[in-house]
């Protein structure tokens, strides 16, 4: 099985993850640059790297993990979310989504469409949320 992900991983970089990791990355390198959005950075970096290497990884939110709140998965996260959102989330989801559509449209790229549309549906929202290993 751990052949299989290495070998989804590989194939993965070709069909859009290292350009995507690399949207993550500058995005990142911005907040880092806002001063206000350094909170933002640290999650677009874990992302970046999740978008580099995403097979045998999820998401899950923190409060199914840790069983208990923090102030990311309260109505602190809800407001940074639509705060990422607004300045960042939505072009990144795009980018997520236009590789997915052009993956989906060849039979052979549904397995990497569908992880990109898990990752547009985790850059809509970030906050709250951690990467856990299947």
């Amino acid at each position: 099985m751990d052949l299989f992900r290495f070998i989804g991983n590989v194939l993965w970089l070709i069909c859009g993850g290292f350009i995507m990791a690399l949207a993550w990355a500058l995005v990142g390198v911005v907040m880092v640059l806002t001063i206000i959005g350094i909170p933002f950075a640290r999650s677009c970096f874990v992302i970046a790297q999740l978008s580099l290497w995403p097979f045998g990884k999820d998401i899950a939110s923190r409060r199914v993990v840790n069983r208990q709140e923090d102030i990311g998965t309260g109505a602190f996260g809800t407001l940074g979310n639509v705060i990422w959102f607004l300045f960042a989330g939505l072009w990144l989801a795009l980018g997520h989504l236009f590789h997915a559509v052009a993956l989906i449209i060849t039979i052979i790229g549904i397995p990497f469409a569908i992880q990109h549309v898990k990752l547009a549906m985790l850059t809509v929202a970030p906050i709250g949320q951690t990467v856990v290993q299947d």
